[in-house]
């Protein structure tokens, strides 16, 4: 699918224009002429999300529909989430924080190597240049702003390439200890299950930036070259050492909480308006289980960040532990269950993961 430049911004006219009058307002913009066209995403998101039918888009009306329909099932009512998601509170979600682990060797400095690289195809997909912008901003805030500000639709662009790439190491992972588990006639100690939990909370992320965005041509030939290649990369790595396999997703879970903490600062600022008057989508409301009065964009996004908080300390706290003795601690229970320990929620956060002592003992 492909999409002009203006968009992005298409978001801020009145919900009251039908379909037929903005793609017909789109198809005789004067950058539809061929030389402004690029791939990339259209904004679909109502401010009160009246109608599943998507407003306005590059293809034909008769072609518009909804990304993922409700299934034909005459005599399903609901089908629930697989995985309920743990109860996130106001306060807890915003002691979220940006932390860092400090490598300790090489295998977390080949990880740390490795999500940097990472990250490069990540900002040149999404045109996010956080840095060069700080350091013209020190300059000229006014040129920083408009050559490398982030909107609605870039960061849109970023948040979902980032969703689609994070759901895949916690299936791989899962797979494999499956299948080990199978082979070996032993049991996984309870890692299976946190690993393919993940993957799927992952998911649910993309699942809920796919109502808000169509992916174009573009992105959707990223996310399946990067899927293919990190897919297998990812396999291979997690049979050599699933420690390091683990301290990588760790850092990549750093980057996710420092992309989501500067888009809350971001409409905390005004720079993001479309965002700061946006319901949250009900797939999101439904998931997260978000209180009436706590369903904009704004809380969605603190219950996202807080969700890859606790990915990162999760597998920064795997990548502590004997891979192949130990005990998921996020499953286990403890003789003093009033310390501090891991859980499933985010009451006890550590950042840069548990150590093995502190879980499992000397």
């Amino acid at each position: 699918m492909y999409t002009a430049r203006p968009a992005t911004r298409c978001g801020l006219l009145k919900p009251e224009r039908s379909g037929v009058q903005i793609l017909k307002a789109f198809s005789t913009s004067p950058y539809t002429n061929g030389s402004f066209w690029r791939p990339g995403y259209v904004i679909v998101q109502h401010h009160q999300w009246a109608s599943s039918r998507r407003p306005f888009s590059s293809t034909s009306s008769t072609q518009i529909k909804e990304f993922f329909p409700e299934p034909d099932a005459p005599n399903i009512f609901k089908t629930e989430a697989a995985w309920p998601h743990p109860i996130y509170t106001e306060q807890q979600m915003k002691e979220v924080v940006v932390a860092h682990r400090k490598p300790r060797n090489w295998s977390d400095k080949a990880a740390l190597s490795a999500v940097r690289l990472l990250r490069l195809g990540l900002d040149f997909v999404s045109g996010y240049k956080h840095d060069k912008a700080v350091a013209l901003g020190q300059k000229d805030p006014s040129a920083a702003a408009t050559k490398y500000a982030m909107t609605e639709g870039k960061y849109l662009t970023r948040n979902i390439f980032l969703e689609s790439v994070a759901g895949v190491p916690g299936m791989v992972a899962g797979m494999l200890r499956h299948l080990h588990s199978l082979r070996r006639m032993k049991r996984d100690n309870g890692w299976i299950e946190t690993l393919l939990e993940e993957s799927y909370n992952e998911r649910m992320h993309l699942l809920i930036f796919l109502k808000m965005a169509e992916p174009g041509w573009f992105m959707r030939l990223a996310v399946l070259g990067a899927q293919g290649v990190f897919f297998n990369a990812m396999f291979l790595s997690y049979l050599i050492s699933p420690r390091t396999c683990h301290r990588f997703v760790g850092y990549i879970e750093e980057e996710a909480v420092i992309t989501y903490t500067r888009e809350i600062a971001d409409i905390d600022a005004g720079k993001l308006p479309q965002w700061a008057e946006m319901k949250a989508p009900d797939i999101a409301i439904d998931y997260y289980k978000m209180p009436q009065d706590k369903q904009t964009m704004r809380d969605l996004l603190l219950y996202i960040r807080a969700d890859e908080a606790k990915h990162r300390e999760v597998n920064h706290s795997l990548g502590n532990l004997d891979q192949k003795n130990d005990p998921n601690p996020y499953v286990s229970q403890y003789k003093e269950e009033g310390k501090p320990h891991p859980t499933k929620d985010i009451r006890h956060q550590r950042p840069s993961g548990w150590e093995r002592e502190e879980v499992i003992g000397s």
